[in-house]
């Protein structure tokens, strides 16, 4: 009975130190709450945001109209056998002066036409950058499961590590008994010395991800992420793929961008034939000529007999033909990514659901081993064994739980739910 109240010991001490050492950072991160940051604080982001801002600039200028133009020509006589009696160069008799003053002016339709088309840019501009946003949360996510995952496979070694190294305690003091051999004992310290190498790879592999996951977030201090499964919990919510599909042809940022991209297409169709019209510009003229006061009016205009814009229009028209192109190309590359994305995480919630037998199976084994081995009613290479099977489906239902988590995460970008989440 003390042996075994030390096996146990042994086994819950590492594990409470190692938890210490995980729980000690004071910036822990749910997955809810990592989205939510990083749609603050990310780099990228901030460096995206920045085009929405010069969109709308352009929605600003489209609005603007035409400045005036001062014109002024100056014509002095030159010689000065020209000039009349009693003058000088100076004189206002030998010189002639034109000021002109000119506006253009745009038709109504072409202006309105402007801001239409800046608008339309504008928008899709923010559609852009809700569609990087919905690439950075998958990454976001896709790094905070690695994090998890590392992290359950580090309690794991752990666990698994402390138990043997209690066990080589335990069995020094058998040897010295006489109770076991010598390559007892040796077999035991050996997969202790495994699980030595594999704690301090994984440990550093953690740490890495760990960082990687600080930068998508827009940490700058050191960071850690916490349990909460509520993020998960919400995934017994997706039951009908219809309701799937309908999401994601209303949420996707990708799908919206397309449709708004024909729409400014219309847009800029209407705009080019409008700038087949010629802007006229028109004015006034002040002209005194040798101190004789003219004055007159001006106005001029292309005349449209060659270029009547008629590349820009073809152009125009390729483009909207293009951008519907792109809406059904969009539209069922949605309809594959939802389909499949939804199809795995069907699967992947059934796996899941059969690990719950095998782990409760793999420990009750272990634990009827280990009595037995430190009664004497078996042999290392049983309990070795036992422990290794333990290990491999501790570590087969965590890598399925991260299969089920990851395949809920696709489920959320493909129909664009993501960017919900991070709000």
């Amino acid at each position: 009975m003390n042996l075994i109240f030390t096996f146990k010991r042994y086994l819950l001490l590492p594990g409470l130190c190692f938890a210490f050492l995980i729980a000690r950072s004071q910036n822990k991160y749910t997955l809810e709450s990592a989205l939510k940051t990083a749609r603050v604080n990310n780099p990228v982001l901030k460096t995206e945001k920045f085009y929405s801002g010069m969109a709308q600039a352009d929605v600003t200028t489209a609005r603007l109209r035409p400045n005036l133009t001062l014109n002024n020509q100056s014509l002095q006589l030159a010689n000065s056998k020209y000039f009349p009696e009693n003058t000088t160069w100076n004189s206002g008799k030998n010189r002639q002066v034109w000021w002109q003053l000119t506006k253009s002016f745009q038709w109504p339709n072409q202006r309105q036409y402007k801001i239409d088309f800046a608008q339309s840019q504008y928008g899709i501009t923010e559609k852009n950058y809700a569609e990087t946003e919905r690439n950075l949360y998958l990454q976001v996510a896709s790094k905070w499961l690695d994090v998890w995952a590392t992290q359950m496979q580090l309690n794991l070694i752990q666990i698994a590590k402390s138990n043997v190294d209690s066990l080589a305690a335990i069995n020094k003091l058998r040897l010295k008994n006489q109770v076991i051999t010598q390559t007892d004992l040796m077999r035991t310290q050996l997969l202790a010395n495994q699980y030595e190498l594999q704690l301090k790879t994984t440990l550093q592999d953690y740490r890495n991800q760990l960082k990687e996951l600080s930068f998508l977030v827009g940490a700058k201090d050191s960071i850690d992420i916490g349990s909460s499964d509520d993020f998960f919990a919400r995934a017994d919510l997706i039951t009908n793929i219809d309701s799937v599909f309908a999401q994601a042809a209303k949420n996707r940022s990708d799908v919206q961008t397309a449709l708004s991209t024909v729409a400014l297409s219309d847009t800029n169709i209407k705009l080019q034939k409008s700038l087949a019209w010629p802007q006229p510009e028109l004015g006034v003229i002040v002209n005194p000529q040798n101190t004789v006061p003219y004055v007159g009016l001006f106005g001029t205009i292309d005349l449209p007999f060659f270029d009547r814009n008629q590349g820009e229009i073809q152009k125009s028209r390729v483009m909207k033909q293009q951008a519907e192109q792109s809406v059904q190309a969009i539209q069922y590359q949605v309809q594959v990514e939802v389909q499949t994305a939804y199809n795995s995480f069907k699967v992947q919630q059934q796996n899941l659901e059969k690990y719950v037998n095998l782990l409760q199976q793999a420990g009750f084994i272990l634990d009827n081993v280990r009595y037995a081995y430190l009664r004497g009613g078996t042999t290392i290479i049983d309990f070795l064994e036992a422990q290794r099977s333990w290990l491999e489906t501790q570590q087969q239902y965590y890598d399925t739980l991260q299969k089920y988590r990851q395949s809920y995460v696709q489920l959320l970008f493909a129909t664009g739910l993501i960017n919900q989440l991070a709000q």
